[in-house]
Formats: structure tokens, sequence, C-alpha cells
């Protein structure tokens, strides 16, 4: 994980860099759709474990609500695409988060796209409030204040 490696991806405070794999092109000789979701996930997870969201000591956690992917251009093997995550918006009970991917071959943001995740108690299967600490941890991340509706 890294911070802004790149000028096009510098509002982005958390980051991820992963190589593309021969196994994510599909029959018409490009990255499909669906490895983009799956890059999406891995920096959105990275984004929450920085926060501390996804801890196993606690009942509460992240659930996705939504997702989608604006596709800008297509993608190939090889390459190496970084993946950046930041949240634009906290709720009451979700917050949401919009992702790049860059492709360093093409020096291009090839999709976009953003997640609603949920902060969720799994013991009782109901949305809770953001709590203050995590408020706090993401404002310090985005370099803003997000304050309780």
């Amino acid at each position: 994980m890294s911070d802004s490696p790149h000028p096009l991806l510098a509002d982005y405070r958390v980051t991820i860099s992963l190589s593309v794999q021969w196994g994510d092109m599909d029959a018409m000789g490009h990255v499909n759709n669906t490895v983009f979701f799956r890059w999406f996930e891995s920096a959105r997870v990275a984004y929450l474990d920085r926060i501390a969201l996804e801890s196993s000591n606690s009942d509460l956690g992240p659930i996705l609500a939504s997702v989608k992917c604006d596709y800008r251009r297509q993608l190939n093997f090889p390459d190496t695409v970084t993946i950046g995550a930041r949240i634009t918006r906290l709720g009451r009970t979700s917050l949401t988060m919009v992702h790049a991917v860059l492709s360093a071959a093409q020096q291009a943001v090839v999709a976009e796209g953003d997640s609603t995740v949920v902060v969720f108690d799994y013991k009782t299967h109901r949305p809770q409030p953001i709590p203050p600490p995590l408020r706090e941890a993401i404002g310090k991340i985005e370099g803003q204040s997000f304050p309780a509706d």
C-alpha cells in the first residue's frame, strides 16, 4: 500500500499496485470486466484495514451495498495497475468510496467506479451508525472532517 504514487491518483489516499495476470484476460484479448471489481475490492479492503473497520474482535464490520464501474480504456497483459481508493461521503450508517485504476503501460486511468459500504452489526444483522473514532480515522486519511449527520 502506498500514498498517491502517480499524479493521476493524487486525490486517492490509499493505493495498491497489482500485476495484470494472463488469466485476467478474456476471449476478446483484454482484461475481463469482472476483474476490475476484484481490484476495487482489494483497494477497498486495504482502506478498511487502514481504518481498522475489518477487525475480527468485533461484531461490527463492513458490508457492500453497491458497486459500479465505468470502463475508460481496454487493458491488456502484461501490465501493472495501481488502484486508488478514497472516501467522498459519510452518511449515518454508510460511506461512499471511489476507485480509479491506472495502467502503468498506458499512463492513463482505464476504469473508475464507486462503492457504497454499510457499517453492519453481524450479530444483530442491522446497519449501525458510523462510530466517531472511525469518522476521525477517515478524516485523518482524507484530510477533512466528516461530522455525524
